[in-house]
């Protein structure tokens, strides 16, 4: 019998839908699977995303770690990595960081640490604590990932990370997923909206804070508010589930708009509702590299996002979109009435977007440049 491939444990807080969890899955299924095997520890739970791994030999473990400090979760990793053998741990953000000390007392010959974004409590990277954390635990951590130039800035020159350390490698997009629709707008199923001879303004993300659809909900309300011709002819659609939603659509109901908007929370067909989009919108107050960003690009959407992250290297303001200041709603609002009002500039950025997510972000490169790490070990 022949040897089986060397084993790689990723080590992810929780597998659901988002952007740090879609980049795993499309990595796994699209890395040889002769060269690596792949292992998921869940440190909470997992969900139905998980279903979107193709690879039927890929073993998920739930460690269902209590909320704060769990001391229990260490011993369960510990044990877990001890019995799984792994030739390599890929740990990703802050909330899985700490258990690269798990991986360095089990053995581990070879140890990454993936930064895919700032943490929700800390959006600007300026938490010492945390700077700490990742300064000790990088004389454990052989390889830092970051997506962003941004991040990968952040690790040298904040927290001190020798650069011989850090690969950046941007995340890829799926363009057999995702691509541009063709003739008629995509039909959107269980979309109540009367899109005939409308745009429709799209995103798509968690509802949460730092994701802050409520500056796009606001910029839209003062939009329709500014210009009778925009109100007659955009429409709005928000993606996902979390706090944010019951805020914005009571927003919406305050201002009789919420006719011409439409909440469905999360959805598993967001390929196909991105084809039903003319504009796409990230309002986002701190990012990694958004793979929302890259889809949308990919799906030949002109991008609307904030100055903030990795957005500046994904969207070329007035070239594949607009680029506006985060939590600034009149910026936004002004931003939303320039392509709505402007179908020529609307579609020039629509091409330009899709040449550049085909051109610069491929599937094949990201997992080239991951599988160029791992051979490291």
């Amino acid at each position: 019998m022949s040897e089986l491939p060397p084993l790689i444990v990723h080590i992810i807080y929780r597998l659901d839908v988002g952007g740090l969890e879609n980049g795993l899955v499309n990595l796994i299924n699209r890395m040889p699977s002769e060269k690596y095997r792949h292992a998921i520890i869940c440190l909470t739970d997992s969900t139905d995303f998980s279903k979107r791994i193709q690879r039927p030999d890929v073993a998920i473990f739930e460690i269902h770690k209590k909320p704060g400090q769990d001391g229990g979760s260490f011993l369960k990793v510990y044990k877990l990595l001890k019995q799984l053998e792994p030739e390599i741990v890929h740990t990703r953000n802050l909330a899985a960081i700490e258990y690269q000390l798990c991986a360095f007392l089990a053995g581990v010959p070879f140890r990454v640490q993936g930064e895919h974004g700032w943490d929700v409590f800390d959006p600007e990277g300026n938490n010492v604590k945390y700077r700490w954390l990742r300064f000790s635990l990088g004389f454990l951590i052989q390889r830092f990932i970051p997506l962003s130039r941004q991040l990968e800035d952040y690790l040298q020159y904040k927290v001190g990370i020798s650069a011989q350390k850090i690969t950046r490698i941007c995340n890829g997009v799926d363009t057999e997923r995702f691509y541009p629709a063709q003739g008629q707008r995509q039909t959107l199923v269980d979309c109540p909206l009367d899109l005939q001879n409308k745009l429709l303004i799209g995103t798509v993300g968690r509802m949460h804070g730092v994701k802050d659809q409520l500056t796009l909900v606001k910029a839209y309300i003062l939009a329709c508010q500014q210009s009778a011709s925009f109100a007659g002819k955009a429409c709005l659609a928000l993606i996902g589930d979390g706090p944010l939603r019951e805020l914005a659509v009571n927003l919406l109901q305050q201002h009789g708009l919420d006719d011409k908007a439409w909440l469905p929370g999360e959805r598993q067909d967001v390929a196909q509702i991105m084809r039903g989009f003319d504009v796409f919108v990230l309002p986002s107050k701190a990012e990694g590299i958004s793979n929302t960003i890259l889809e949308a690009m990919a799906s030949g959407l002109p991008v609307i996002a904030t100055r903030v992250g990795g957005n500046p290297e994904l969207v070329l303001n007035e070239t594949t979109g607009l680029l506006v200041e985060k939590e600034n709603v009149p910026a936004m609002a002004a931003a939303l009435q320039s392509l709505v009002g402007d179908d020529g500039k609307r579609r020039q950025f629509a091409e330009a977007a899709w040449r550049r997510a085909q051109q610069e972000f491929s599937m094949d490169s990201m997992v080239a440049r991951y599988l160029a790490v791992y051979d490291r070990h």
